[in-house]
């Protein structure tokens, strides 16, 4: 048997899998709500020094399995996301991640789902299937690491497999500000006005009718429209700032 049989024999598995755990039990109280604690307290945190503006909060499930797509400008990433989501929302994390004991605990914490980037990451595919099988939002980002200009890169193809597979919505969100703020070359973050947009998602239905190579396109193409949307929103802000400054000098 080829090595990409047992790749994809090891991704069905995990769908059973997943299935099966769709009943699991539910997060003990602590960490509902220490996730709870944090997530008002960051949110007030981001409104406040970083001035962070959500629009499309609609398009997000109520309830149900999402596959949240977005593109990835810093570190600041997975917690703007986070925060600008009612739902709590599940994180992947590089399995080097969990070497600094202080923030291993955090993450743990959090249940951030382990990916060995080094490795084939089916164990970290199988925990964010049985995820997106118990009916938890999942965020990724499908470019696969942070910009280098700001820009949205190409997708990679990685996510594809996982979207099909696990048959949930798959929400394209994209966010203005967070490469300022931090880019990959500046060893500290700084502050900067963060602008967040998310887009109509692509339901199931219509993922599973494109082959990988339509429905990475057509992800691509949602995420680039909201990035777009979101950078006309933010230059719109900072134009209005400007106006009131130079009104009140």
């Amino acid at each position: 048997m080829s090595e990409s049989s047992r790749d994809f024999g090891s991704v069905r598995q995990a769908c059973v899998e997943g299935s099966r755990a769709a009943g699991a039990p539910a997060r003990s109280l602590p960490k509902r709500l220490w996730y709870d604690f944090l997530h008002v307290f960051c949110r007030l945190l981001a409104t406040l020094f970083m001035q962070v503006r959500v629009s499309g909060r609609e398009f997000m499930p109520r309830e149900g399995g999402v596959l949240v797509l977005s593109n990835h400008q810093s570190f600041y990433d997975p917690v703007l996301i986070g925060l600008a989501c009612d739902r709590r929302l599940n994180f992947l994390a590089r399995d080097g991640l969990f070497g600094f004991a202080p923030f291993r605990w955090l993450i743990q914490s959090l249940d951030a789902i382990p990916i060995d980037q080094q490795g084939s990451a089916l164990a970290g595919l199988k925990e964010t299937l049985r995820r997106l099988k118990r009916g938890e939002p999942v965020l990724i980002f499908p470019e696969g690491m942070r910009t280098f200009d700001g820009e949205v890169a190409p997708l990679k193809p990685g996510f594809c497999t996982l979207a099909k597979r696990a048959a949930v919505p798959l929400l394209p969100v994209a966010m203005e500000g967070a490469y300022e703020a931090w880019p990959r070359w500046r060893l500290l973050p700084g502050l900067c006005t963060i602008h967040i947009q998310f887009g109509d998602p692509i339901s199931p239905e219509t993922a599973a009718a494109y082959d990988e190579r339509q429905l990475l396109e057509e992800v691509e193409r949602r995420i680039r429209e909201c990035h777009r949307q979101v950078r006309l929103s933010r230059d719109r802000s900072t134009c209005g700032w400007r106006a009131r400054q130079e009104d009140e000098g």
